[in-house]
């Protein structure tokens, strides 16, 4: 593809699950209808960001895969003839969970799924509770609409995620997000994390020289205010969409497919690596 329009969609979510599930679906039919190709949601869209606590009732919203879920996003997807990127909680069997993102097909298929690979466990992100670390590796998924590299919120710290997906022939790296701030930090330290948060990602792009797509949630969840600022970056980390930080949003951005293939000419990265001496970055320090 030359360009790509591609759908993000930034929501405040309540405990109704259902309510979440049909203002989802009535903004990707919004931003179908404006051109989207590509929607992207954020993570975990259908409820709460539940891992404020160590609960096991909510192990009781986990679901299969395919599932009800998937039935749900895919008959959407049919309908409108779009790629659509999910997050799920994902019950694979009883005690074995995963925060799962599921790729749907233009014909509601399921084009293929990555299980989040880094778990984080912070105050208020008791994730390792709820979630066994991913076991897909980090390999891209293929649509009709190109090779999408697709993580998860935690992974977007981590430069060997974006770069391995980059290895494997990823066009696009895509990244469901929930993230916020701690309401006991100082302003200027709540607003150093969130330009940290997309920084960091900003160069994911320019290291790999691909485009970042990053979508978060919004508003206020159990005294947790998530901070938005979902964006889409070009291959060189420039800017092409933010969000605001305290407003659900629904745009569709086009990106320049073709301008990583020039980009990569310009910045041969790939080129450079000097795997031969790489072999201790699988030490987890080096002593």
């Amino acid at each position: 593809m030359e360009t790509m329009k591609i759908g993000i969609i930034q929501q405040h979510n309540s405990a109704d699950r259902e309510d979440n599930k049909q203002r989802l679906a009535e903004k990707i039919r919004k931003v179908a209808q404006a051109g989207a190709e590509l929607v992207v949601l954020q993570e975990l869209h259908n409820g709460l960001y539940f891992c404020q606590e160590e609960n096991v009732d909510t192990f009781d919203q986990a679901e299969p895969i395919p599932g009800p879920s998937t039935e749900f996003y895919g008959a959407l997807a049919k309908e409108l003839k779009v790629v659509i990127v999910t997050s799920l909680f994902e019950r694979r069997a009883t005690g074995l969970y995963h925060n799962t993102a599921v790729v749907l097909e233009k014909d509601g298929t399921i084009a293929g799924k990555y299980r989040k690979m880094h778990i984080p466990d912070d105050p208020g992100y008791y994730e390792k509770f709820y979630f066994t670390p991913g076991d897909l590796g980090f390999e891209p998924i293929d649509t009709s609409v190109g090779r999408l590299g697709v993580l998860v919120c935690w992974d977007q710290w981590y430069p060997e995620a974006a770069r391995l997906m980059a290895l494997a022939g990823a066009e696009l790296i895509i990244y469901p997000t929930a993230i916020g701030y701690d309401p006991n930090d100082t302003p200027e330290e709540q607003q150093r994390q969130r330009m940290a948060w997309q920084t960091v990602q900003r160069g994911h792009a320019v290291a790999n020289g691909l485009p970042v797509v990053t979508v978060n949630r919004v508003g206020d969840e159990d005294g947790v205010p998530f901070w938005g600022t979902s964006f889409v970056a070009g291959p060189q980390g420039e800017l092409l969409f933010e969000a605001p930080t305290d407003q659900e949003t629904e745009a569709v951005v086009e990106v320049d497919m073709q301008r990583s293939e020039q980009v990569r000419r310009w910045w041969p990265f790939l080129r450079d690596r000097r795997i031969e001496a790489y072999h201790a970055l699988t030490k987890r320090f080096i002593d």
